[in-house]
């Protein structure tokens, strides 16, 4: 079983979350390729339809089509294998780098056309340079359109990431007060009959609070349960008997970086819902399996009686680990509770391999 000693420094863990996004992420996914095709056949209906086009429309839509399609993939392909230089330049330089690559793919499409049909085709209206001139006009047109596009969602989700992280922020200073207030009253209580416990509890509270009052949003996972052993070793002096406590982790734990103090929330719920309104208290057991690639780790208690007052509290620590945990794994992991037999569960799963 995994033993607690006192955390140190540290190398970094390979993180759950991924590394930090660049704005060209969002071109490689589904949604956004979709959205690209469909303006590229609107584009191609526009200009079939536009005054001065001769010829049969149907055929002109398809010629269009075409022509835009391929521009539209080959700019797309082009970011695609510079997307690793591509990603240490900045949102206005990729944005300009974008525009760039569908200008060249432009002037390459008109080049292969105008190779293979030059001596098949009698020249256009003006002559080639003029077509040239103007397909380029709406490419340029067309790319800066999208750009302005792009920066405009890029920004509203950069303002959203920085809410979220704001609202976690305000989650946890919530839930700090209410355990620091908890420890504290239980280490005047133990000051004169027993000092070294009551000296236990005073490290176990400074490595718990090192650990909330520190920069690190992330800590290796066995970091964290150590962490959440500290807070439930410090409850178990105040309650004593009351609480029994049973721990499942293997002594070998996945390298995974989570949100910092993740689990202990979770013991603090269990706690304050489940051992403290009931007489006889009740136990507490925390555990970690590997079910469906996932990491699940779940922190269970038994339910006080029917006839204790429970507080209904305001899911202000489960809000705040489930919020984390989605943020973290992209939407991966999640957390989960369920109730059966008289024994309350939270559930934590994580995904074993980072998202790509």
């Amino acid at each position: 079983m995994m033993t607690s000693p006192r955390l140190g420094t540290r190398m970094p863990s390979p993180s759950i979350s991924s590394t930090r996004l660049s704005p060209l992420d969002t071109l490689w996914q589904a949604s956004t390729i979709i959205w690209v095709l469909l303006a590229g056949e609107a584009l191609a209906a526009v200009l079939a339809i536009a005054p001065g086009v001769t010829g049969d429309r149907l055929t002109s839509f398809g010629v269009a089509s075409l022509a835009i399609q391929w521009v539209f993939l080959t700019a797309m392909g082009l970011l695609y294998l510079l997307r690793r230089w591509l990603a240490a330049f900045s949102p206005p330089v990729l944005a300009q780098v974008s525009l760039a690559a569908l200008l060249v793919s432009t002037w390459a499409f008109l080049l292969l056309a105008w190779l293979a049909v030059r001596d098949v085709l009698l020249p256009p209206t003006g002559g080639w340079q003029i077509l040239a001139l103007q397909i380029s006009a709406i490419a340029l047109i067309v790319g800066l359109l999208g750009v302005g596009a792009f920066q405009a969602q890029w920004r509203a989700k950069q303002l959203a990431v920085a809410a979220e992280h704001a609202k976690l922020q305000a989650l946890q200073a919530r839930i700090q007060p209410h355990f620091l207030f908890n420890t504290l009253n239980t280490g005047i209580s133990l000051l004169h009959a027993k000092p070294d416990l009551a000296e236990q509890l005073l490290l176990d509270l400074s490595d718990l609070f090192r650990a909330a009052l520190s920069s690190r949003e992330t800590l290796p996972l066995d970091e964290d349960l150590a962490l959440a052993r500290r807070y439930l070793e410090i409850e178990q002096l105040r309650l004593g008997d009351r609480l029994r406590l049973s721990w499942e982790v293997p002594d070998s734990l996945p390298a995974l970086q989570v949100p910092t103090l993740s689990i202990q929330p979770l013991a603090e719920n269990a706690i304050r819902h489940g051992i403290e309104p009931s007489t006889t208290g009740g136990e507490v057991s925390i555990g970690v399996t590997v079910v469906d690639g996932h990491l699940q780790i779940s922190v269970t208690n038994t339910l006080p009686p029917a006839s204790a007052h429970v507080s209904p509290g305001h899911q202000v620590g489960l809000s705040s680990v489930r919020a984390r945990i989605h943020a973290a794994t992209q939407g991966r992991g999640q957390v989960d509770t369920r109730t059966h037999d008289g024994v309350y569960a939270a559930i934590v799963r994580l995904p074993l391999n980072p998202p790509q």
